[in-house]
């Protein structure tokens, strides 16, 4: 492991002095100096982003940054265990992570104050503030600031059959209304994400690939060429062109053998489909935080890398199902984590990051694993009007750990630190605007570039700085 901070100082490398004599003195895991400055060289090198929605917001001090020493209330009743990563501890029941440590870049003290489950999937999934003229974005709205995967399918689209934004399992919801930061903002309805579904469901489907058996290809050809003509037709109107991108993107589909393979995880051996995991006894009549557990999550992951590998741009895989902040464990919180939560997510994410490394994809792919915010620093510590029983974590925004990986990042390293209870940064924090910042950076974009909203307003891709000190 070694540590990474924030200097004004630095090389033409992007490094720091201080970081050049910590790292070249280390030498751990085989990184040596020269290592590292050749790992730097590469700036904007991801081409693909794997977006992980922790949805509920995770608790890192009793996952990836422990505090052995703190209290009782507040270490909690976890114990650390050893990863691939000199010095580095993780929670011992992700005992498959940590075995995949060597590819993880956490970032431990980023930290906001929005301590509400939709304004702050916002403020993640875009990297935008959510706040408007002093009211919370608690829901979809035409002026959104759109997601990553909206804005990379808008100025990296790949030109490919497949859609060049995915989302699984399904669009995420909670008080009644969809998270917003899923659908495309101001972009419109031709950046919207593929809602693919649940690939883990006996007899599953891709939507929108499966044709009547009564309507062979050649009808759908001449149903393309009709649509052409309307188009010419209607003329070039906003409403005109989003139904048309629509409607090509579903021939394109429907007509893409391509398409139809990266979606067929009956491709994949058995072997691969257990090491994602498999839960095919799960009856699915309980909700993760009703101790159902997560039986879709490995195979979202699986038809993730697939989608990836086969050139989809950005892919969202959300934890938890479409009404269940799965990570928002304010009751039963040690429990619903050890026996409905880290079972599938240890299984499923250790095998998404050797899967990628093992067919070479992860340099090239950026993988960010986040939740809206984590938990409180104290057992039983209440801070929303959800509250918390004895056993349970609050909401926390103040400081939380980002799980990165890929797309040229130093892996094996932390940025930041959390203080002695978890509670804030004690170095180097970090905003989502800044998370985001970077997040474009790696993938080859300024973050001062300029989106058009509906209205024609410039608008740049994010208001932070990106973290030099990962990616130069």
């Amino acid at each position: 492991m070694f540590r990474i901070t924030a200097e004004n100082r630095r090389l033409c490398d992007g490094l720091s002095r201080r970081e050049v004599l910590r790292v070249g003195g280390a030498g751990l895991l085989g990184l040596s100096l020269p290592g590292l400055l050749r790992a730097d060289t590469g700036r904007g090198r991801a081409k693909s982003l794997i977006v992980f929605a922790l949805e509920g917001g995770p608790a890192g001090q009793d996952l990836w940054d422990m505090k052995p020493n703190a209290p009782e209330n507040v270490r909690g009743e976890f114990r650390p265990i050893a990863t691939t990563v000199p010095g580095l501890s993780f929670c011992e029941h992700l005992p498959m992570l940590a075995k995949q440590a060597h590819h993880l870049t956490l970032v431990r003290s980023v930290h906001h104050s929005i301590g509400d489950h939709n304004a702050g999937a916002y403020y993640a999934l875009t990297g935008r503030e959510p706040v408007v003229n002093g009211r919370l974005i608690t829901a979809p709205e035409r002026d959104n600031f759109p997601p990553f995967g909206s804005v990379l399918a808008k100025l990296r689209p790949s030109g490919r059959p497949l859609p060049d934004f995915v989302h699984l399992p399904d669009w995420m919801s909670n008080n009644g209304s969809f998270l917003p930061g899923q659908d495309a903002g101001f972009l419109g309805g031709e950046f919207e994400p593929f809602v693919a579904g649940d690939p883990s469901k006996p007899g599953y489907k891709i939507p929108g690939l499966e044709l009547p058996r009564e309507l062979p290809m050649d009808r759908v050809g001449r149903r393309r060429t009709l649509l052409d003509s309307v188009s010419v037709a209607l003329g070039d109107g906003q409403a005109v062109d989003r139904l048309d991108a629509h409607y090509r993107k579903a021939f394109d589909l429907i007509a893409s053998p391509e398409a139809r393979r990266a979606f067929d995880l009956s491709q994949e051996p058995t072997h691969v489909r257990e090491r994602y995991g498999l839960d095919l006894d799960n009856p699915r009549t309980k909700e993760a935080r009703q101790f159902g557990g997560l039986p879709h999550l490995g195979q979202c992951l699986l038809l993730a890398r697939r989608l990836i590998e086969a050139g989809v741009r950005v892919v969202t895989v959300c934890t938890g199902a479409r009404y269940d902040q799965s990570w928002d464990t304010h009751r039963d919180h040690f429990p619903l984590l050890k026996r409905s939560l880290l079972p599938m997510f240890d299984r499923g994410f250790s095998a998404l990051l050797a899967d990628l490394s093992d067919r070479g994809l992860l340099e090239t792919t950026m993988v960010a694993a986040m939740g809206e915010f984590g938990r409180t620093p104290k057992v039983g510590q209440i801070t929303s009007s959800a509250g918390a029983d004895k056993g349970g974590r609050d909401h926390w925004p103040h400081c939380y750990t980002v799980l990165l990986a890929g797309g040229g990042l130093p892996a094996g390293a932390i940025f930041g630190a959390s203080d002695a209870h978890a509670a804030y940064p004690a170095r180097d924090p970090v905003t989502p605007p800044d998370l985001a910042a970077t997040i474009y950076k790696a993938m080859g974009l300024d973050p001062e570039t300029l989106i058009q909203d509906h209205l024609g307003r410039p608008f740049p891709l994010s208001t932070g700085s990106p973290i030099h000190a990962l990616i130069g």
